[in-house]
């Protein structure tokens, strides 16, 4: 099935956490034939982890990016071989999966080394009109037994370097070229078979299954020559013979190799420069467990994501231009997101990307699970603000009365108490809190603000105004801000301080209020998407 992540935005707020995980459940159980996952893109904040822990939930599982790596393009049906395996074995390994290149381990299954198509070609393709051999690729008689499936009539396992021969000749003539420690081919000559022994041939291989007589056998044994029996043809079998060089001594050494998590964009100029075309994935152990071919690099399947609580390239995932975009659910703005082809897409102007996947839940008769449920309820009293704020509506409000009496409690009181358990930022820094559930916006002369927002009972925060501000400045400089403002919002009174750094005139023109210690206050103003960033946005 197609692996699809649902996710929100980055510095994920409880309305973004509670999406990803509903909405996933949900589409898993109406989209069968793919499975749905849900991410997130940062850490949660502490609301967010309170809902997560009261509900049951378990929070979903940060990713970094949505770009394409090794894992996702590569072939992890892996066929491998031993330094110690014949050769004969890798061709037909590449043959049967119809593979160029096999990767050779060693007993502990370590990759040490690759063999390819061209170092089969250069086993039949040589400038030499030499006679075949050994000497740099020395073959044992365990091998060639194995490779032609033959059977040892005398002598011992061993190796062998000397040269190859087919022998046609007279008898009389066959120690004109013929040396000590040479693998000997014929066929059912008698006479030539002693002949070969008496001149030291470390192998004697027989063809067409005629076996020799047991003088020539016993005279085998006498010189130590390693006597096979084949059943292949004479020109078959000295062709299998040099097939049963092993792996090792004609592999290549230090072959490519990426780790699986790497970008396939970090990876593709280092394959194309290998003439294999290739890289083998490693894990830590330095274990083989996939390969990445020229053509997984070059027409790979996207990675697939659903966007929730966001629609903006700026606030999701890093990645994002590469991937495929199945499905966007917000209730925010229509954003500057681009696909390849038509999705569905959904904006609807509600308090709560929670309260349009509680609608879905219902109009497809199913219910969510509890801790599901229960993260819903959160995200939407968050996000509007316990019903306070001017971006909820008659829909959010019956969403709510849905999940409180699915859930059996008081919604007011879950969500006074999810706030007074959560407005507590004493134990942060002021750098944490000035990120803390951080948005960014863009001004139609295309330079960048950003406005956090933290919600709080009472107004003891201010009294760190002046180090918050600090931590506002440091923002602002870093990510290149034209300003940046932090909204300190109290749910008890119902208004919210505003905090700037940078050009902070214009949020006073923009509000048409004077700051006062640094601070603009502005009674009634709850929500950032509402009543705050549209009126910044104007002004800039």
């Amino acid at each position: 099935m197609a692996h699809v992540y649902v996710t929100g935005h980055k510095n994920p707020d409880t309305d973004t956490i509670a999406s990803a995980i509903a909405y996933a459940e949900l589409k898993n159980l109406v989209d069968p034939d793919n499975f749905y996952a849900p991410a997130r893109l940062g850490e949660t904040n502490g609301q967010t982890d309170w809902a997560l822990e009261k509900s049951g939930a378990r929070s979903p599982k940060r990713i970094k990016h949505i770009k394409l790596r090794v894992k996702d393009v590569m072939s992890k049906e892996l066929t491998t071989a031993r330094t110690g395996d014949p050769l004969r074995n890798v061709g037909i390994g590449m043959a049967q999966k119809n593979i160029s290149q096999i990767p050779i381990v060693d007993d502990g299954g370590t990759l040490v080394g690759l063999v390819t198509e061209r170092n089969l070609a250069r086993m039949y393709i040589r400038e030499s009109r030499e006679a075949s051999g050994f000497a740099e690729t020395p073959v044992s008689v365990k091998s060639i037994v194995e490779v032609i499936e033959g059977e040892l009539l005398a002598g011992e396992e061993k190796k062998v370097d000397g040269k190859l021969w087919v022998i046609s000749m007279s008898v009389d003539s066959m120690g004109q070229s013929m040396e000590t420690g040479d693998i000997v081919v014929i066929g059912d000559r008698t006479e030539g078979q002693k002949r070969a022994i008496e001149l030291g041939a470390g192998v004697l291989v027989v063809t067409n299954g005629c076996r020799p007589d047991e003088e020539t056998v016993e005279l085998a044994r006498e010189h130590g020559t390693s006597l096979i029996l084949s059943p292949l043809d004479s020109y078959v079998t000295s062709r299998m013979i040099q097939l049963s060089v092993s792996c090792g001594e004609v592999m290549e050494e230090d072959p490519l190799t990426v780790g699986p998590d790497e970008l396939i964009t970090d990876i593709t100029d280092r394959v194309m420069e290998v003439h294999y075309r290739a890289a083998i994935a490693v894990d830590e152990n330095s274990l083989p467990i996939g390969v990445a071919t020229r053509t997984n690099l070059l027409t790979p399947e996207p990675r697939r994501v659903l966007l929730v609580d966001h629609a903006e390239i700026g606030q999701s995932v890093d990645g994002v231009e590469e991937a495929q975009v199945v499905e966007i659910l917000d209730h925010h703005h229509v954003g500057d997101i681009q696909t390849r082809t038509p999705i569905s897409a959904t904006f609807d102007p509600v308090g709560s990307t929670a309260t349009l996947i509680t609608e879905r839940y219902r109009a497809a008769g199913l219910r969510p699970e509890r801790p599901t449920a229960g993260m819903l309820l959160a995200a939407i009293l968050s996000d509007t603000v316990i019903l306070n704020s001017p971006t909820s509506t008659d829909r959010d409000e019956e969403a709510v009365r849905y999940l409180e009496e699915y859930l059996g409690l008081d919604a007011r009181e879950f969500g006074m108490e999810m706030f007074e358990a959560s407005s507590d930022v004493s134990g942060l820094s002021a750098e944490e809190i000035a990120g803390r559930d951080a948005k960014e916006y863009e001004t139609s002369s295309g330079a960048k603000m950003c406005i956090a927002q933290v919600e709080t009972v009472g107004s003891s925060l201010l009294e760190r105004k002046e180090e918050l501000v600090e931590a506002l400045e440091d923002v602002r400089q870093k990510n290149g801000y034209l300003s940046a403002a932090l909204m300190v919002t109290d749910i008890i009174k119902q208004g919210t301080d505003l905090l700037c750094a940078g050009e902070c005139s214009q949020m006073e023109r923009a509000f048409d209020t004077r700051a006062k210690n640094g601070t603009i206050n502005l009674p009634g103003v709850m929500s950032r998407k509402k009543q705050v960033a549209p009126k910044l946005l104007a002004a800039f």
